[in-house]
């Protein structure tokens, strides 16, 4: 299916590789115009010219990086019906381990830029023409339900659930006509991903084993996801969690 988001004009940040990528590439196909936001300008530009779409630097931390966007959806583009915050990163770090400085980097990147994300889409989306309204797309993480080692991650992604269902009853009360729902993928085959399994190819049948269904995920799939979640089809759908991570949070351990 081709042309769902046809007409539409979407911000992915992190767009210039893993998930982020794959949706800026998934989007395109399917006819919207998608700004790509991302500090890697290199590859950023590179994913641009590759697909159609427009490469725009942005640290999802900062706040004037934020308001520069909006002036730039606003003058440029007129309007936006898509926004996903898909931009973040993880420590490693465990709660022994975790420092001050490593922690607010994570959460300033992970929750921070989320919630600005979302503001930034409010804005803009409630002065769509003819109160088209808008999508909201947050990527959480199967590490929402089934925590990690790494202290930071789990509760940033643990997080962005909760800012998520906040924004969507907000709007919703608001009478915003603005959806804002969360993604939560698994373990994803991106290519960072890729270069691990080369370097260590035990990895590679560690992740398998985390889904019950004995493999990873593609991006393509979480892609997909983020179409329906962003198109009109998902128009009853709101603060709600989607899982695409191949059944990991279903299953009891084995015996």
């Amino acid at each position: 299916m081709t042309d769902r988001l046809k007409g539409k004009v979407a911000v992915v940040t992190g767009g210039a590789s893993g998930i982020g990528e794959g949706i800026v590439r998934r989007f395109c196909a399917e006819g919207a115009r998608v700004i790509l936001a991302d500090l890697d300008a290199v590859n950023g530009a590179a994913v641009a010219t590759d697909t159609g779409a427009e490469f725009c630097s942005l640290d999802v931390a900062d706040q004037s990086s934020w308001a520069a966007l909006e002036a730039t959806v606003r003058s440029d583009a007129g309007q936006l019906d898509i926004m996903v915050n898909n931009a973040g990163i993880v420590s490693n770090l465990d709660i022994t381990a975790v420092t001050v400085e490593a922690w607010q980097q994570l959460m300033n990147i992970n929750l921070l830029g989320v919630m600005l994300g979302c503001q930034t889409a409010i804005s803009v989306m409630r002065d769509n023409p003819d109160d088209a309204g808008g999508s909201i797309i947050n990527t959480a993480s199967s590490t929402s339900y089934l925590a990690i080692p790494d202290v930071a991650y789990t509760t940033s992604k643990t997080g962005v659930v909760g800012l998520t269902k906040s924004v969507a009853v907000h709007c919703a009360n608001e009478g915003f006509n603005i959806r804002c729902n969360s993604i939560h993928p698994g373990a994803t085959l991106t290519n960072i991903l890729k270069t691990a399994i080369e370097q260590m190819p035990e990895v590679e049948e560690a992740c398998k084993k985390m889904s019950p269904l004995n493999r990873m995920g593609t991006v393509d799939e979480v892609a997909a996801m983020a179409v329906f979640l962003a198109s009109d089809e998902a128009s009853f759908c709101t603060g709600g969690q989607y899982a695409v991570e191949g059944g990991t949070v279903s299953q009891h351990p084995k015996m």
